[in-house]
């Protein structure tokens, strides 16, 4: 039976840009979560200060900045996070060998933080459709296959992925790989997420980490709403 990696499962996507209103939110519900996702927009309006600061709530923080491009920046894109009190960090699978290679060479270099390293397959807001958009005739869950071998054959470890492709992959790589997914839903939600999944399925499948956004950021009671997640998940059946 696959271990559970956190004690508790539970991240929180705090992409938002805000400062302020980021800040009362974590201390909210810093007690209730695993770990908090710091994004695009909020990196970007409020710069790498923010997450030492954020860090300093005590809760693990996942950098979700997905990078991507020529080996040689995103290798030192990696060894400047390596800088911040950071547990996850990602980049997206797409970038290739070379630049996923380089981005493990500069985080095993590193003398700060280390953080493991999460190749993004495809992201949950495209589907098939998306795909043959993008110029590719495989279907979303060979792309993911195809795109998780070859980052974990570089040293990456592990994935983020959707719920869906969560059984596949576990039976294609085993427990080795760290399966981080966001598209969390408690219910259906009318936004962008088109692959989605409910907290304790998820987990069941196979996941290590849940992240959920807003269902937890958007509900009157943060807190609470994190607090009835986690609940959800007692005694699910880790496979």
């Amino acid at each position: 039976m696959r271990a559970l990696r956190f004690a508790n499962p539970l991240c929180c996507a705090l992409d938002r840009a805000g400062r302020e209103e980021s800040f009362a939110l974590a201390r909210r519900i810093a007690r209730e979560v695993g770990a908090l996702k710091l994004g695009l927009e909020f990196f970007t309006a409020n710069g790498p200060a923010a997450v030492e600061e954020m860090a300093g709530l005590g809760v693990p923080i996942f950098l979700d900045l997905k990078f991507h491009d020529i080996p040689h920046t995103v290798a030192g894109a990696v060894a400047a996070a390596c800088r911040l009190p950071v547990t996850l960090l990602t980049l997206h699978a797409a970038g290739g060998r070379a630049m996923l290679e380089a981005a493990v060479r500069a985080r095993d270099a590193a003398t700060g933080s280390r953080p493991r390293l999460l190749a993004v397959t495809v992201l949950t807001s495209l589907d098939d459709s998306d795909l043959r958009l993008l110029g590719t005739d495989r279907t979303v869950g060979e792309q993911v296959l195809a795109l998780a071998e070859m980052a974990l054959a570089c040293g990456i470890d592990g994935l983020v992925c959707s719920p869906h492709e969560l059984s596949e992959l576990r039976r294609r790589f085993g427990d080795e790989p760290l399966l981080v997914v966001p598209g969390i839903r408690p219910r259906a939600a009318g936004d962008d997420q088109k692959r989605i999944l409910d907290p304790r399925t998820a987990l069941e499948l196979g996941a290590d980490l849940l992240v959920i956004g807003r269902p937890i950021v958007a509900a009157a009671d943060p807190a609470a709403a994190a607090r009835a997640i986690r609940a959800s998940l007692e005694g699910a059946i880790l496979r």
